[in-house]
């Protein structure tokens, strides 16, 4: 069986035409446009990232805050996870009390930067409550992370 194409008029007598018949456009402008509206919001976010998470020394001070608070609750886990990766390789969980506390209750009564070894740092002075002072040393890991003490000087 044989099948003949039908005849008679169809919708286009002509033939199809091409649905893009105008000249092609160029869009260069919308492709900088969109690497340029990138670069702007990476470094939008270089700028704002110290206004969310804080200076260095606001993120050492809040570290140390928290810090001294396990301690002083007993709760070494928190502590020992403040703790840089030196020291928690010197130290067992039940020794952070022992090297990190002072007499009485500490209290933050300064912070300055410093670099060690190359690498910016930030002490936070400690003061007891006997009226001793100790400084701790906070360097950044992941975060701000406690990595050493003086201890408490009267």
């Amino acid at each position: 069986m044989s099948t003949v194409p039908p005849e008679g008029p169809f919708l286009y007598d002509d033939g199809p035409e091409s649905l893009h018949t105008g000249t092609a456009r160029r869009r260069h402008g919308a492709i900088i446009g969109i690497l340029g509206g990138t670069v702007l919001a990476a470094i939008a976010m270089v700028i704002a990232l110290p206004l969310i998470t804080g200076s260095q020394e606001q993120q050492s001070r809040e570290v140390t805050g928290v810090f001294l608070k396990a301690l002083a609750a007993d709760d070494t886990e928190t502590a020992y996870g403040l703790l840089c990766d030196a020291e928690r390789g010197r130290l067992k969980p039940g020794d952070v009390a022992a090297t990190y506390l002072g007499p009485g209750t500490g209290r933050i009564v300064s912070a300055s930067g410093a670099h060690r070894d190359g690498t910016p740092i930030e002490r936070i002075g400690i003061r007891w409550g006997d009226g001793s002072t100790s400084t701790f040393t906070l360097v950044n890991q992941d975060g701000a992370r406690v990595c050493g003490t003086t201890h408490p000087e009267g």
